[in-house]
């Protein structure tokens, strides 16, 4: 079964209603009814190829590949005390700290810069991004929990694809 038989038995009913005998109805291969049936069905073929659907209704959640952050300026607490010996870079050239104790500065907080952060799906230099977020076209469904198209069911009830007739008035 399929279309061109369907074409077939639509043709083969028509002409029962208009009161051919069946005995007179030919389908074989190389009838007339056949060959209409075969060029209508490639014709429906044709203009389809033709058309241009449209996505009218989304909704998939994404997986995100790349995450990368630059060094970025941080407040540190006052009270933050270090260790002897630690690296430290001045306006007078780099040294190191000769005892332990609480950073000096002349506010309640002092600047200092974090470290890059480079992650990826397969594990960056500072770890593996584990992120989700969606997509959607029509109705922003709020959260990602609002849909599931892992199943067969969530696939049909939050992806559309049309069909607009305007979009085919020249192949019709």
């Amino acid at each position: 079964m399929g279309l061109k038989q369907d074409l077939i038995d639509a043709k083969t009913q028509s002409a029962l209603a208009a009161g051919a005998n069946p005995n007179d109805i030919d389908t074989s291969a190389g009838s007339a009814i056949e060959v209409e049936a075969e060029l209508t069905k490639e014709a429906i073929v044709n203009f389809l190829l033709k058309c241009q659907f449209r996505i009218t209704q989304l909704s998939a959640p994404v997986v995100l590949e790349d995450f990368n952050i630059g060094p970025q300026e941080a407040d540190i607490v006052q009270t933050v005390t270090v260790n002897s010996g630690i690296s430290v870079s001045t306006s007078g050239g780099p040294g190191s700290t000769t005892s332990p104790g609480i950073l000096n500065n002349s506010g309640p907080t002092s600047d200092v810069l974090t470290k890059t952060i480079d992650v990826n799906k397969a594990g960056g230099t500072t770890g593996v991004l584990d992120s989700t977020g969606y997509v959607y076209i029509g109705g922003d469904p709020y959260s990602q929990d609002e849909f599931d198209v892992n199943t067969l069911d969530g696939i049909r009830d939050f992806t559309a694809v049309e069909l607009f007739k305007e979009d085919i008035e020249d192949l019709l």
